[in-house]
């Protein structure tokens, strides 16, 4: 049998196995001394992150507040394209560029999520035409990163409204397909854009999907 290689993605991997199995645990148990140790669990996955100490401990924060069944986080991203240029926003918290869009909220449908999530961070309003494709971030080429994430990227048309970004967004424009800036690949990255250029132009009746 071969050997696995042990890489930064493989530790984020052992590490959100070990937080989901903390976390459900913290959910279901009741014994005090069981807890404590899922607790530790919890702990420990923080530390499997190589990331700097301070990171280390808000990340654990973060996986001590998490409640219930351990589930994947979903991120809505919008693909609007005016001729043959590419809208994008520049994230605040890099400094560098992505699709529009975010994390998905409690009480509305993904394609509702969407049309808020560009309102939002480009002033622009929109409409999902067609949901292009479903991924699992782990399974791309995104540096590690927690929480577990889907990724629902949705074709969208301009209906109206003028650029005004949010206080997450620094900037708003549209790039040629081919002179893109730099990326922020935790994201989206250069290889997702291109597949998603060729799900758009070849209109394929499907969603693709890992």
């Amino acid at each position: 049998m071969k050997e696995a290689v042990l890489n930064t993605k493989n530790l984020l991997s052992i590490a959100n196995e070990i937080q989901a199995i903390a976390q459900i645990g913290l959910a279901y148990c009741k014994d005090q001394y069981d807890r404590e140790r899922y607790k530790q669990l919890m702990a420990v996955s923080a530390k499997l992150f190589n990331i700097k100490s301070e990171e280390a401990l808000e990340l654990k924060v973060k996986f001590l507040a998490e409640r219930g069944y351990a589930s994947p986080k979903i991120d809505v991203r919008a693909f609007i394209r005016k001729d043959d240029e590419l809208l994008l926003v520049q994230e605040r918290q890099d400094g560098k560029w992505a699709l529009p869009g975010g994390w998905a909220d409690v009480n509305l449908s993904p394609s509702e999520c969407i049309v808020k999530e560009v309102k939002e961070e480009t002033g622009l309003i929109c409409r999902a035409v067609k949901l292009v494709a479903l991924w699992d971030t782990a399974r791309h080429d995104h540096p590690p990163h927690w929480p577990y994430t889907y990724k629902c990227i949705f074709q969208c048309e301009i209906l109206g409204g003028k650029f005004e970004s949010d206080h997450e967004i620094m900037d708003i424009s549209f790039f040629p397909l081919n002179n893109l800036p730099p990326l922020s690949l935790s994201r989206i990255t250069k290889k997702q854009i291109n597949e998603l250029i060729k799900l758009v132009d070849s209109e394929v009746g499907y969603t693709v999907f890992d």
